[in-house]
C-alpha cells in the first residue's frame, strides 16, 4: 500500500507542447531530466497532450510505436494524461479560453477519447488502471441547463466507450473530472451533487448500467483549488470518498495566501502576480463567513473585494514555498500536508499523485526562473519536497 518514489511525478503542462514533436523534446529536454536527478531508473510521469498533439499520435500506428519508444528511452511510465486545455496552453493569452470546448460540446467528447485510446495503448506492463483529468463541465458564467443536460450525456457515453475499450484491452481508464474555482464544479459539495444526482438521473434515463461510472468516471482533486474554495481539504476527500465516488488523481498544488490584504504591503505584493497568461481566480470570506470573490486577480485589486478575512488566489506555487515577500504573503502548501496525512489514514486510498506547478514562467521574478536548468532544479526540489513529506508520514516504499 505504499508510493514507491517513482510513482512520484509531475504534469508536463508546465511546458509548451502544443505538437507532438514538443512533446516528444520535452520527455528527453526535461522529463529524463527530472529523472535522472531524482536519480530513479524510470519514473511515472503525467503528459498534456493538446488536441493536435494528441491526433498526430494516432495519425499510424508507426506514429504510435515511435511514441511508446520514445517513452522507454526516456525511461517515462506514462500512467496519467491531463485532459484539460484543449488547445494551446501557453499562447500569450489562456485566460477562460482554457474551457473550450466544454462537455456540452462533442469536441470535448471527441477529444478526450483520443486520449484514452492513447492512454491505454501507452499503460506499462502490468499497469491496468489510468487516469485523465479533465474540466468540471465548463465554466460558470453562461452555463445553462441545455449545457449541463448535453455535458451529462457526453460524459456518460465517455463511461460506455471506457467500458468498451476495457473490454478490448483489458486497460482501464477512468476520467476525473477537477474542480476549479469559477467552474460549474468549484465545490466538493457540487461535485458530489453531480454524481449522486445528475449522473444517476442521467443514467437512469439513458439506461446506462451503473458499473459504467462507478468503474470509469471519478474526481481529480486539485489541493491548490480546494484550498482557494477555502474547503478543509481532509474533510473534503472524506466527503467525496463516503459517496462512493472514486479520487483517481490527486494533483498537488498550493495556492497564494495572502494573510492581511487590508494592508498597503499585500497590495504591492500581489501587484507582482498580475500577469496576462493565465487567470487566477481570488477568492475570501464576507462577514457571514461564505466564500465570495472576483474571476481574476487584476479584478480584485482593481474593484476590490472585502478585506476583513484572508484572500487566496489560484495561482500555483513552488510547493516547498511556505512565505513570500518575506512573509506579507504565503502559501497554502499546509494543505498539501492535509491531503498526505488523509492518504496515510486511509490505507484503501491510492490515488496517482503529480506536482503540478505550471505557472514557473509566468512567476515574479523573485521566485521564478529564467532557464531551463532553473525549471528542472525548481520541479525536482518541489518532487523532494513532496518526497520528505510522503517519507514522514510513512508512505514511500
Amino acid at each position: 500500500m505504499h508510493y514507491p518514489r517513482s510513482a512520484l511525478g509531475y504534469c508536463s503542462n508546465v511546458h509548451p507542447g502544443e505538437s507532438l514533436a514538443a512533446v516528444n523534446g520535452n520527455l528527453q529536454q526535461y522529463l529524463d531530466a527530472v529523472r535522472n536527478q531524482r536519480d530513479l531508473p524510470r519514473m511515472n510521469s503525467g503528459l498534456w497532450l493538446s488536441h493536435r498533439a494528441a491526433s498526430e499520435l494516432q495519425a499510424s500506428l508507426a506514429t504510435i510505436k515511435e511514441f511508446h519508444h520514445q517513452l522507454d528511452q526516456c525511461s517515462i511510465d506514462l500512467i496519467t494524461l491531463n485532459g484539460f486545455p484543449f488547445g494551446d496552453f501557453h499562447q500569450q493569452q489562456v485566460k477562460s479560453a482554457v474551457y473550450q470546448p466544454d462537455w456540452s460540446q462533442p469536441a470535448r467528447y471527441d477529444y478526450t477519447l483520443e486520449l484514452a485510446s492513447i492512454l491505454a495503448s501507452c499503460l506499462p506492463e502490468g499497469v491496468t488502471e489510468g487516469t485523465i483529468s479533465t474540466l468540471p463541465l465548463g465554466d460558470a458564467p453562461g452555463w445553462s441547463e441545455l449545457h449541463q443536460q448535453q455535458a451529462v450525456e457526453h460524459l456518460l457515453r465517455v463511461s460506455e466507450a471506457l467500458a468498451q475499450c476495457y473490454q478490448e484491452t483489458g486497460k482501464q481508464i477512468r476520467l476525473c473530472l477537477e474542480m476549479e474555482p469559477g467552474c460549474v464544479l468549484e465545490r466538493s459539495d457540487q461535485v458530489i451533487n453531480f454524481f449522486v444526482n445528475a449522473l444517476e438521473q442521467g443514467r437512469q434515463r439513458l439506461g446506462f448500467p451503473r458499473a459504467w461510472i462507478d468503474a470509469h468516471l471519478g474526481i481529480c482533486f486539485d489541493v491548490c483549488h480546494q484550498a482557494v474554495m477555502f474547503e478543509d481539504v481532509a474533510e473534503s476527500l472524506s466527503k467525496i470518498v463516503d459517496a462512493g465516488i472514486v479520487v483517481g488523481k490527486v494533483q498537488l498544488s498550493s495556492a497564494l495566501h495572502v494573510p492581511s490584504p487590508n494592508t498597503t504591503q499585500a497590495i504591492e505584493a500581489l501587484t507582482a502576480f498580475v500577469e496576462p497568461r493565465y487567470l487566477h481566480q481570488v477568492r475570501t470570506l464576507n462577514d457571514a463567513g461564505e466564500v465570495v470573490g472576483a474571476s481574476d486577480l487584476i479584478d480584485a485589486l482593481e474593484v476590490g473585494l472585502p478585506t476583513v478575512h484572508p484572500w487566496r488566489v489560484h495561482f500555483h506555487l513552488p510547493l516547498q514555498q511556505a512565505s513570500i515577500a518575506d512573509g506579507v504573503l504565503r502559501t497554502t502548501h499546509d494543505a498539501v500536508g492535509m491531503v498526505l496525512d488523509f492518504i496515510a489514514a486511509t490505507p484503501d486510498f491510492r490515488p496517482h499523485l503529480e506536482v503540478e506547478t505550471y505557472t514557473w514562467q509566468v512567476l515574479p521574478p523573485a521566485i521564478g526562473v529564467d532557464s531551463d536548468d532553473g525549471l528542472i532544479n525548481g520541479i525536482v526540489a518541489e518532487l523532494n519536497w513532496v518526497e520528505q513529506q510522503m517519507s514522514t508520514r510513512g508512505l514511500l516504499a
